[in-house]
């Protein structure tokens, strides 16, 4: 027994020794994998990013390349995940593998493969949410081989700073998220705000971001906004501590099923008095959202000035003119007033049922 032992070192020796002659800058502590005429599966998306808006629906493609040598798999597993703002966590949406199907969480009912060929594992979206505005990973497990694909999925709406009747820069990251939900919006991502920046938005206010970064967009540099000398940009303070730190927040709506419009009324209104006047209506007090997207999305134009949800008075002009933002096109604020004295106007909204 010892012989064999001894020749089986000596070859062993043997080989070392010519590996160290062919590849004398090899590292020994390096694992070495060799694929044999490349791999046999792959997936691929014929679009990176696919663009809808909230109540729409949406194809994120994904299609299967499978080697012909390979044999029929019938238990291929497709999984679509997707990933949270900060790319530290993948939320399970739809996982297939031949007859079983699962959908999870809020996508329940809502996502299904379109399945159009063999190798079409591309992903259905319907009745689509604000907060499914994200990255999504298609992955396809066969046998041993596992290969994946990232498709992005971007909404039509636009991104409004915002800050409650506290006043400025009292929002953590969690009464950020809260704000933006009560106002029927999400807090925005880096990515939306950048488009809203290269689209004119120039405001000089940190507002939190949906990774946990705090920024803000600036078109003219000025002293009170970092300094005239500057660049434009949008700017960042980087990630700051969900808990403790306190600033505005950026948040994104897109289009709506219903109706925004300013209630006729014979007299100016309390706040109280404007939401019952709302309810007569057979509608609700309008939120600073869905005034946002009217006025962005469907061009809602209206000089007068009226409460929304949140206690403030705005008015919604895309068509600047005399006595009526002058400055131009915007959601005029006109800040918090007292509730039990202030007279103003309303601002209703009607969903469709």
């Amino acid at each position: 027994m010892i012989p064999v032992i001894i020749c089986a070192l000596v070859s062993l020796s043997a080989a070392q020794a010519n590996l160290d002659i062919l590849y004398p800058n090899l590292e020994h502590s390096r694992t070495i994998y060799v694929l044999e005429n490349g791999p046999k599966l792959s997936v691929v998306a014929d679009q990176p990013k696919v663009v809808s808006r909230r109540g729409g629906n949406a194809t994120l493609p994904c299609k299967i390349h499978r080697d012909q040598s390979l044999p029929p798999n019938p238990r291929m597993r497709i999984k679509w995940t997707k990933l949270t703002s900060d790319y530290l966590k993948e939320v399970n949406v739809f996982v297939a593998m031949g007859y079983h199907k699962k959908s999870y969480g809020s996508f329940h009912g809502r996502v299904h493969l379109q399945s159009s060929s063999l190798i079409d594992a591309s992903l259905v979206i319907t009745e689509i949410t604000l907060e499914d505005y994200g990255k999504y990973k298609c992955e396809v497990i066969d046998g041993l081989e596992d290969e994946t694909v990232v498709v992005s999925l971007d909404l039509e709406g636009v991104v409004f700073p915002y800050f409650p009747r506290l006043g400025r820069y009292n929002l953590n990251f969690y009464d950020a998220e809260r704000a933006c939900q009560d106002q029927d919006a999400i807090v925005a991502s880096f990515d939306q705000l950048y488009d809203a920046w290269k689209g004119g938005l120039d405001w000089c206010n940190a507002g939190w971001l949906s990774d946990g970064s705090v920024q803000y967009p600036i078109r003219k540099p000025r002293e009170p906004c970092g300094g005239k000398n500057t660049k434009p940009g949008v700017r960042s303070y980087g990630l700051r501590d969900k808990d403790k730190n306190h600033y505005d927040v950026f948040c994104f709506t897109s289009q709506y099923e219903g109706r925004f419009y300013y209630l006729i009324h014979p007299s100016k209104l309390t706040y109280n008095e404007a939401v019952s006047a709302c309810q007569r209506d057979g509608a609700q007090i309008a939120k600073v959202g869905q005034m946002f997207a009217a006025w962005k999305l469907l061009g809602y134009d209206r000089c007068d000035v009226g409460w929304l949800a949140d206690g403030s008075v705005r008015s919604p002009i895309s068509k600047p003119r005399r006595r009526c933002s002058l400055a131009g096109a915007a959601v005029s604020f006109y800040g918090f007033p007292d509730k039990k004295h202030k007279l103003y106007g309303v601002y209703c909204f009607k969903g469709h049922n």
